[in-house]
């Protein structure tokens, strides 16, 4: 059936329409009457026009929002033939702006203001009311009852969508009308509205080019200098932190205040970051800064909760206390979460009871399947029971690290869950975190085939580039010294304040060499715990019948880790020290032949809750099975069995263990030199503390407690009586001691009671040693990452030395080729430079830095060229403020190009 009504549907559409009239009839005369025209769709339209001499086009304007603006004012709505006019020139130039970047789209705007300029196409703004119409008028010349004209109305506007010419076209109902009558009714109504509009003149047009990206008279540099604008957003505005908040005694650094701007935006944004500067720029109080803020903003009613290692107790409670804050806040230790999730403890409010929740030293929590991660986990993602200001449920989350990437990318991955939804996250162009995290993760797997270190490197930057590009960016708020003295008003900054930052030397070797009895000795004893050594007593649960099995999830898995630590420790005390070796060894005589007495008794005890040899002892033994059989009560798993309830392996190979281990034994007990310990004695007065150690003084670090003790009373048997020797007991009994001796910032007399501090890692962390500039790794930790920590304790703001220098003791080759403990610490540390820079090299002198953003290698300090970029867009906002409004007002898209011009006969 034939109608006169038409939707877009199919290919009955306007463009259709407006095609079978112009090409069917003799078109003079082409008068659109329309709400909306948009530039970007001209192209659509303008082939049909090419032939037609006389077009005209009028269309609305917003009246509404002009009569509100006048209403506003007190003032009646006439029409202001400028104001319609500046209107419309507005909305074409949004129009543009906002197009789609194709080729036929912005070669379609071009030609409709070239067709303006050349009068080809008269525009009027109607201003004195709103035009809903929309009327298309064809008249051919002369226009008479005898020659053929059309006329079409319904919704359409000349818009894309109302054209039909896309996929998302609108549905609209229009009729094609042919009668006489009907076209000369619609040209006089027309006739009228155009009589009342403004004319669009040619150079009102011109104009349109200067205010979008059409203009041709930008210049490159403006163009640069435009997209640093967009890039930083407004980065700039925000860093505007005055120092006001800061209470008396404390500095007020830029970088400091450009970390609180940048943190608080993050932290409102992504409901939470991690804050990764180096040690020793002042993440302490950065992070307080912020939490200030934010009970500012969020109310008066905000509880927080700060989450710390016992050793950064007393720095904390100091903190917040100078800046008043106490009311406000909590603090916990890591190993104490469960108070909270009992919900019964008096001392804390309950999980959705806290707004924001601070953890420092937050790589502590980078296991998913830790109970202590867990236990966080709960906390963070619990709902806030009380809305503030922010009018959020969602937790605020602050993680503090200087080293949050420890091992690999699901370190990373884990703590950023912490506050974003691994499926559905903040970050523009990441939604899925956990897809993204799962891919890096499994090209991680495939590193530990890689033996060529050359080779290592180029793949673990591979895998953490794109983490930096892409989550780091948005996440991580991570500065370096390089960056602090590259940036000039950060440099001028801490100059003027009267500090400055020490250069970090790179590592420096010292070796020891072995007699020919004892070298054979040291290989024989490595080939034995490596190759020989069954490690049975750490795997109990493998060999224990099926009746029991189901009480020990993954018992294989659990007893292949165990003997795998067990010989990695062994293996990592006999390079510590042969004092600590030794203590081991014998050690693990004792407890072997005990686990083999146990089934001469026929009472085995597996208790993973129980310290069964320190019962032994604490000569306890008697009660162990009692004590096991209370703990059975909650835990089954803690049980006594017989010796028929093992495979017999278990006992054969406790015995071939036991015969190795008593040789072992024998042998090491005549041994009384350690040519590592006469290595560092010697070098004391002529590398360590010679003339490039400011102060003569000397910070050692170790994994063992042994070898720290062995150490302090070598030291005292060669005369000095000015040695400390710290572990996990002593450290909070001697922390004034240490500041008083080692820490350039204690407010009082400083004093020299102590030259040489030799410590485990409990002093890795907490606390400044900066009166020292020397120091010396006696052995390697196994998270390589230490190493920096251990670094940052003498590396801070207040050092008196311009360089500090590191010595390690390097690992034998025989026992570095069996364990490959220099390739896995190199692993460890250039997956960390690669994903969050650093500023010096930590433990080899082949290791690479990378530049924070390009990935470029230097042999410099690392730089993040963000930094430097952030600081010319600040200089310009600071410097040039009306300049830089003219640049960020500049239309998106603005772009500038390069004419190439040969000569003739010359090659391109």
């Amino acid at each position: 059936m034939s109608t006169k009504f038409f939707t877009n549907k199919d290919t009955n559409s306007l463009i259709n329409k407006f095609e079978g009239v112009f090409k069917n009839q003799n078109v003079h005369y082409f008068d659109a009457l329309i709400g909306y025209f948009r530039a970007s769709g001209y192209f659509n339209l303008r082939p049909f026009l090419e032939n037609v001499p006389e077009i005209r086009i009028l269309v609305g304007i917003n009246v509404d929002d002009l009569s509100a603006e006048a209403q506003k004012k007190g003032q009646l709505y006439l029409e202001n033939r400028n104001k319609t006019k500046e209107e419309y020139l507005n909305f074409v130039a949004e129009d543009i702006s906002k197009a789609s970047y194709k080729k036929e789209i912005e070669e379609g705007i071009i030609q409709f203001i070239e067709d303006i300029i050349s009068k080809k196409v008269i525009i009027k703004a109607h201003g004195k009311r709103a035009l809903h119409a929309k009327i298309y008028i064809f008249r051919p010349n002369p226009f008479n009852e005898h020659t053929n004209g059309s006329v079409i109305t319904g919704s359409s506007n000349l818009t894309e969508a109302g054209l039909g010419t896309n996929n998302a076209s609108n549905y609209e109902f229009n009729v094609l009308l042919k009668d006489h009558e009907d076209v000369l009714f619609a040209t006089k109504e027309f006739e009228e509205l155009w009589s009342e509009a403004t004319e669009l003149l040619p150079i009102d047009v011109k104009g349109l080019k200067k205010k979008t990206y059409l203009n041709e008279d930008i210049t490159p540099y403006e163009v640069y200098l435009k997209m640093l604008i967009e890039y930083f957003g407004d980065a700039i505005i925000r860093d505007k932190i005055s120092g006001k908040d800061l209470p008396e005694g404390y500095t007020n650094l830029q970088y400091q205040g450009d970390a609180v701007a940048e943190g608080y935006y993050k932290l409102m944004k992504h409901n939470g970051f991690i804050l990764a500067d180096v040690v020793g720029l002042g993440k302490t109080i950065i992070a307080t800064r912020i939490i200030k803020k934010y009970i500012e903003k969020n109310g008066y009613n905000t509880k927080v909760l700060i989450v710390y290692p016992n050793a950064l107790e007393v720095n904390w409670k100091t903190t917040v206390k100078d800046f008043g804050l106490t009311n406000y806040i909590q603090f916990i230790s890591n190993g104490s979460l469960h108070k909270i999730i009992d919900g019964d403890n008096a001392n804390y409010h309950n999980p959705e009871d806290f707004d924001l929740i601070v953890v420092d030293e937050a790589h502590k929590f980078r296991t998913s399947n830790s109970n202590m991660y867990g236990l966080l986990e709960l906390i963070c993602k619990t709902p806030r029971v009380t809305v503030g200001n922010d009018i959020d449920r969602k937790k605020k989350v602050i993680l503090i690290s200087a080293t949050p990437l420890n091992n690999k990318p699901d370190d990373i991955a884990n703590q950023i869950y912490l506050f974003q939804d691994a499926r559905k996250s903040t970050i523009e162009g990441v939604p899925n975190l956990q897809s993204f995290f799962s891919n890096k993760a499994e090209e991680y797997k495939n590193l530990y085939k890689i033996k060529d270190q050359d080779e290592l490197i180029r793949k673990v930057k591979e895998i953490y580039l794109p983490i930096r590009d892409k989550i780091f960016t948005e996440l991580v708020i991570r500065r370096t010294r390089a960056d602090i003295k590259n940036i000039k008003r950060y440099n001028d900054d801490v100059t003027a304040q009267g500090m400055s930052f020490p250069e970090v030397k790179d590592p420096k070797k010292i070796e020891y060499a072995f007699d020919d009895k004892l070298e054979v000795l040291f290989f024989e004893t490595i080939s034995k715990l490596v190759e020989d050594l069954g490690y049975y007593r750490y795997r109990a649960v493998e060999f224990i019948s099926d009746e029991h099995a189901d009480l020990y999830d993954n018992a294989q898995l659990i007893s292949r880790q165990l003997s795998m630590i067990m010989k990695t420790q062994m293996v990592k005390r006999l390079e510590s020290s042969f004092f600590a070796f030794k203590s081991s060894l014998n050690r693990f005589c004792i407890s072997n032949q005990r686990m083999i007495n146990m089934f001469e008794n026929n009472k085995i005890f597996i208790a993973p809750d129980l310290d069964i040899n320190k019962l032994y002892e604490d000569g306890k033994e008697d009660n162990i099975e009692a004590i096991i059989e209370k703990l059975n009560e909650n835990s089954p798993n803690n049980n006594t069995y017989k010796a028929s309830d093992f495979d017999p392996q278990l006992l054969e190979g406790l015995k071939r263990d036991q015969e190795l281990l008593d040789n072992l034994l024998s042998q090491w007990n005549f041994v009384n030199y350690d040519p590592k310990t006469a290595k560092f004695i010697e070098s004391l007065n002529e590398t360590l503390l010679e003339t490039n150690n400011l102060e003569k003084k000397l910070v050692i670090f170790s994994e063992s407690k042994e070898t720290v003790n062995y150490l302090a009373g070598e030291l005292e048997k060669a005369g000095r009586k000015d040695v400390l020797a710290i572990s996990a007991q002593n450290h909070k009994q001697k922390f004034n001691t240490i500041r008083k001796n080692f820490d350039a910032n204690y407010p009082d007399k400083h004093e020299n009671d102590y030259n040489i501090i030799i410590s485990t890692e409990v002093l890795a962390e907490g606390i400044n040693l900066h009166r020292s500039n020397v120091i010396l790794n006696y052995d390697i930790p196994w998270n390589a990452t230490r190493l920096m920590q251990r670094i940052g304790r003498v590396n801070r703001i207040g050092t008196k030395a311009k360089e500090i220098l590191v010595y390690n003791f390097y690992p034998t080759a025989q026992s570095n080729s069996l364990i490959e403990l220099n390739e896995k610490a190199l692993k460890k540390l250039q997956g960390f430079h690669s994903a969050f820079g650093e500023d010096n090299k930590i433990y080899s002198e082949k290791e690479e830095l990378i530049e924070s953003t390009l990935g470029d290698l230097q042999p410099k300090e690392e730089v993040d060229e963000r930094l430097q970029y952030l600081e010319i867009v600040r200089e310009l906002f600071n410097d040039n403020h009306k300049e830089y409004k003219r640049l960020k007002d500049l239309p998106l898209k603005s772009r500038v190009g390069r004419l190439m011009i040969y000569r003739i006969g010359l090659e391109k």
